[in-house]
């Protein structure tokens, strides 16, 4: 006759295979790696934005060019001053610079998207409005009509 004998608990669990982990460890980070996307641009002024009341969500964030206008930050202020400043892409630039920008940012789209091309103006809650006029007098002049003022949004209060 056969004996049963009965494994008692004292001899533990199985060990768990961990020759696959590596595997995985290396496909979340390829994952990760694609799908993040980096900075484009490094802000050279600091923007507090305003708050609004009303907000709506930009569809598309490729087809629109950022324009910044703030107070330079502390790194850049004992060359540039403390008055507001315009940034496009990685630079400072004058009002006369944005029609040339405006231009590169038309040719970097495809045909078919330049019409939906969008301005996005991130400007600083106390920047003065002559400024910002004469920006906008500009993207007139360069038939960027589109124009999105970024802000955030008011918290309601119940």
């Amino acid at each position: 006759m056969a004996k049963f004998v009965r494994k008692g608990k004292n001899e533990g669990s199985p060990s768990i295979n961990t020759s696959s982990l590596p595997d995985i460890v290396f496909m979340i980070l390829m994952f990760f790696m694609v799908s993040t996307s980096m900075r484009k641009t490094e802000r050279m002024v600091s923007v507090k934005l305003p708050v609004a009341s009303e907000i709506a969500k930009l569809e598309r964030k490729d087809l629109s060019s950022y324009i910044y206008i703030g107070k330079p930050t502390e790194q850049y202020q004992s060359q540039f001053g403390t008055d507001a400043r315009i940034q496009l892409n990685d630079s400072f630039k004058s009002v006369g610079d944005i029609g040339d920008f405006i231009a590169a940012e038309r040719e970097n789209l495809s045909e078919g998207d330049r019409q939906f091309m969008t301005v996005s103006l991130n400007i600083d809650k106390d920047t003065r409005m002559g400024i910002v006029t004469d920006v906008k007098q500009e993207l007139r002049r360069c038939s960027a009509l589109k124009i999105m003022y970024v802000a955030n949004q008011q918290y309601k209060k119940y």
